[in-house]
């Protein structure tokens, strides 16, 4: 894996030698301390030869600026300060790593001009930027013209240092933001493995790790989830010679007694379509049809790490959907844990067959305050919302509000889609309770209707399709993966606001 940089807080000061990025607001130029380091007036003859005007994003380099001892300075703009949301400060820590480019040694002055100020969280919020944008998956490159020291094994991270006017707030605060970003990274190298490398075994595997940090985790077998009755997960996975696997995971940081709230992914480490085949273009990046899964594992990470004061399950189903003698055919009836039958007339419509059974199993075993499943479910929802966007279907009105809210926060947006009776017609079959597709038009509600069928009692339940977003996803500032380890950073803000009180 790429290097991770180093980052570390200080009180501000004028650093004499190295690479210093400054940050220059749109109409309002530098900070005080970001001027004192221009003492022959290079910088401000730079910016307006250049007619920079510090629009957000934008920088200028200068190299070896006269008049001081530093290697290089990179002006970047922030915008117009004033109006910087909790968010951009994200955005900007990607920006300035992106703008300092392979620099060893990079001090950054979170030096604004007027009232402005760059308090605790908002450095705390840059430097979490700054990891999230470094990241890069590369662990099956063979380098060819690294330098001795990557070649002896001896290669130092990127060393970055945040001066800003509360370092010791600033450490505090980073702290859990770390452990998110973990999270998130996590989520990536899961989406990001081949499929031939991560199969639901060693999915299972990487679920059960989390046991270092102290979430419980336990491993159910296709032998204990065909004793439980869970005939629409298995059957998805019974063309493969690869076991099916549930892996439930407990993290008990809230008040003793208190419902848990249950997370519930999507785990197909790859798909076919099985006999309703894929096409090979639609087929070529079906290793991260786990991206659900990848983000309940990445969340259940999260707050382990950073021992968020609240009850959470996470349940992944993972399986492969393959084709052999033994797969599934359209036209098979399976039955559902919840005893409800269902008609598969589409192979590729697998995910909710495996999600059928782990909801179940999860509002019957844990009775939780709400469920949210994440899933990679229907390319419908790609057509309807494009790359920027994860529907959003619900059964209750406060859950859906407390989403899209998060989803605000953290710019990983979701939609609200509808869901009703008519819609639930489509799924209805002549030959069981259900079929597992409901025709060519509302793909994506249909699935949702599909879901709705085994949450339990009126149980507050969203269901994000996140398959637009969880992977091939357009790249941002804090994103330059194909596995983007969406939902994370959502789910972690959701557990914060409502759930740790």
């Amino acid at each position: 894996m790429t290097s991770t940089p180093s980052v570390s807080f200080a009180k501000f000061s004028v650093p004499a030698k190295g690479s210093v990025c400054l940050l220059y607001a749109e109409k309002a130029g530098f900070g005080e301390t970001a001027a004192s380091i221009d003492p022959a007036g290079v910088l401000a003859r730079a910016v307006k030869i250049s007619g920079f005007s510090g629009k957000f994003g934008a920088k200028i380099d200068l190299i070896a600026p006269e008049g001081t001892q530093l290697d290089k300075i990179v002006v970047l703009g922030a915008g117009e300060v004033a109006s910087l949301k909790e968010h951009a400060w994200l955005r900007l820590g990607g920006s300035i790593l992106a703008a300092a480019g392979k620099e060893k040694e990079l001090t950054i002055l979170l030096d604004l001009p007027g009232d402005v100020e760059a308090g605790a969280d908002e450095a705390a919020s840059v430097a979490a930027g700054l990891l999230l944008r470094a990241y890069a998956f590369d662990k099956y490159k063979t380098r060819r013209n690294e330098s001795e020291d990557d070649k002896a094994g001896r290669a130092k991270p990127p060393r970055i240092t945040i001066m800003c006017a509360d370092p010791a707030g600033a450490r505090k605060a980073f702290t859990g933001l770390n452990a998110v970003v973990d999270g998130v990274n996590l989520a990536r190298d899961l989406v990001n493995e081949p499929a031939n490398v991560l199969g639901p075994v060693e999915f299972a595997a990487r679920a059960k790790e989390l046991e270092g940090l102290g979430v419980q985790v336990e491993i159910l077998t296709e032998k204990e989830m065909k004793k439980a009755g869970m005939g629409a997960l298995l059957g998805v996975a019974q063309g493969s010679p690869r076991g099916a696997r549930l892996a439930v995971m407990r993290w008990e940081g809230g008040r003793k007694g208190r419902k848990p709230l249950a997370v519930v992914g999507k785990g197909v480490t790859f798909d076919t379509g099985g006999n309703s085949m894929k096409s090979p273009a639609g087929m070529e990046d079906m290793k991260g049809d786990m991206g659900g899964a990848a983000a309940v594992t990445g969340l259940m990470h999260a707050l382990a790490a950073r021992k968020a004061k609240a009850n959470v399950v996470g349940i992944i189903g993972l399986v492969e959907n393959s084709v052999d003698g033994y797969a599934q055919r359209p036209g098979d009836i399976v039955t559902s844990m919840s005893g409800q039958t269902i008609e598969v007339l589409n192979t590729d419509a697998e995910g909710r067959l495996v999600l059928a059974d782990a909801l179940w199993y999860c509002c019957e075993r844990f009775q939780p305050e709400a469920v949210i499943d994440l899933a990679t479910l229907t390319g419908a929802i790609m057509v309807a919302l494009g790359l920027h966007h994860a529907g959003l279907f619900s059964n209750d009105d406060e859950l859906a509000g407390r989403l899209t809210q998060a989803g605000l926060s953290t710019q990983e947006l979701l939609w609200r889609m509808p869901l009703g009776p008519e819609y639930d017609k489509l799924i209805d079959s002549k030959n069981a309770d259900m079929k597992n597709t409901g025709g060519r038009y509302g793909g994506s509600i249909a699935a949702a209707q599909f879901l709705q069928r085994f949450i339990k009692d009126d149980t507050p339940w969203a269901h994000l399709d996140i398959a637009g977003t969880a992977m091939g996803a357009p790249s941002n500032e804090v994103n330059q993966s194909w596995g983007s380890g969406f939902g994370v950073r959502l789910l972690d803000r959701l557990v914060r606001d409502h759930y740790e009180k």
